[in-house]
């Protein structure tokens, strides 16, 4: 069975779209990783400090 047309113009298509790399992965870590970080401020500064120092 051979491949018709329309299976290679898939596949250079594929080809196209993985070369670019997975920036969308990168970019949704780094959003993720910035929430975190900012609700770890947002506790340090409006929970852990004004409680004051552990007697």
């Amino acid at each position: 069975m051979q491949p018709s047309p329309d299976d290679a113009r898939r596949d250079e298509e594929i080809e196209k779209i993985v070369a670019q790399g997975p920036a969308g992965a990168f970019a949704l870590a780094g959003i993720a990783t910035a929430i975190v970080v900012l609700i770890y401020f947002a506790f340090y500064f409006f929970i852990y400090l004004p409680r004051g120092a552990v007697q």
